[in-house]
């Protein structure tokens, strides 16, 4: 049973980061597409924010299995 529920909540992080880092490309796109002498910068805040939503994922997937 508790294996079940952890795999939901591992379920449930990787949609999260998925909308997340799916948002934050988009967002880029749309803002390099408006200022394209921006590109540069903007990129990297977008790979730098992926990071971190990626991370986080990767801690409440590290958290559902450990309450277990």
């Amino acid at each position: 049973m508790t294996g079940s529920i952890a795999g939901i909540g591992a379920g449930l992080a990787a949609i999260g980061a998925g909308i997340g880092i799916g948002l934050i490309g988009g967002k880029a796109m749309e803002g390099m597409a408006r200022q394209p002498e921006a590109a540069n910068r903007i990129q990297t805040a977008m790979l730098i924010a992926a990071a971190f939503v990626d991370a986080v994922a990767l801690f409440a997937v590290v958290v559902a299995f450990l309450g277990k």
